[in-house]
């Protein structure tokens, strides 16, 4: 999603299936394409089932200690009778010491066809979690969101470039239970916007948010994540609504709907309904 907070995940990395001339030329070597463009719809598939299920939406009690992390990269490029290349890089790296929980996230995407960018955002998300107490802590957030293409949209007077919001205030997690977690936070902090045709304003900005957990049964279990970020220029709203079932040993599948809002966009509301399946046998 763009131009809102996310305070747990971020997920992008996954490469759409290829176009059939693709497909018909590298299947004269064999089946490695094929294959990779199948162990890329099964990450991207697998990401979808643990962004509803996220260890940060319980207590630090249990995380590991010390630095963790993860990184992703990926790069494929296309030379012949048309031009392209893709580029995807992402990192979460995450320090605990105690009571003390940070967490560094980025993302980079970028492509192009032909010498014509299609695609170059960067989202970097900082979030530090102090737990005074197993249901009291603070927070610090600080996130930014790019799309080096926003001055080429056709207004780009309502395309954002630059999305980014600094801010701290306290948390509290209502219930931590191994069945149901929710956790709510509100702050204060520094909003700033850049648009397509190089205005830009910095204002001060409220943020609310809540993170809810519900395990139905050893199977299925459902999550809402909101975020309500409030400035002078702008509201923008974020939500996203899953249910993940585990039909069998081998069979999961996701049914989620994210709502993006900004109305200092032209069309205010993003909607998307997404469905991810994995069958292994």
């Amino acid at each position: 999603m763009k131009n809102v907070t996310r305070i747990a995940a971020v997920s992008a990395f996954a490469l759409a299936m290829g176009s059939m001339p693709v497909l018909a030329q590298t299947t004269l070597l064999g089946s490695s394409a094929v294959n990779d463009q199948v162990d890329d719809l099964a990450i991207k598939a697998n990401r979808d089932m643990a962004r509803g299920n996220d260890e940060m939406r319980f207590g630090n009690q249990d995380m590991r200690q010390g630095m963790s992390g993860s990184a992703s990269l990926g790069y494929s490029g296309k030379t012949g009778n048309n031009e392209s290349q893709e580029f995807s890089a992402g990192a979460r790296l995450r320090f605990n010491q105690d009571r003390f929980v940070q967490t560094l996230s980025f993302v980079v995407d970028y492509a192009d066809a032909d010498n014509v960018k299609s695609k170059e955002d960067v989202l970097a998300v900082y979030d530090a979690n102090y737990y005074f107490t197993d249901k009291i802590y603070g927070f610090v957030l600080g996130r930014i969101n790019s799309d080096g293409l926003a001055q080429d949209a056709v207004d780009p007077s309502t395309s954002l470039s630059k999305d980014a919001f600094l801010g701290f205030g306290p948390g509290y997690r209502i219930v931590n239970n191994e069945n149901i977690a929710w956790r709510v936070q509100a702050g204060v902090g520094i909003s700033y916007l850049e648009f397509g045709d190089d205005r830009s304003t910095t204002e001060s900005a409220g943020i609310v948010s809540s993170r809810f957990f519900y395990k139905i049964n050893e199977n299925v279990f459902a999550s809402m994540d909101t975020d309500v970020l409030k400035s002078d220029t702008a509201l923008r709203i974020g939500n996203d609504l899953g249910v993940s079932f585990k039909v069998t040993d081998a069979f999961s599948t996701r049914v989620s709907y994210l709502t993006d809002y900004n109305d200092s966009r032209a069309i205010r509301a993003d909607n998307k309904l997404g469905v991810s399946l994995v069958y292994g046998f």
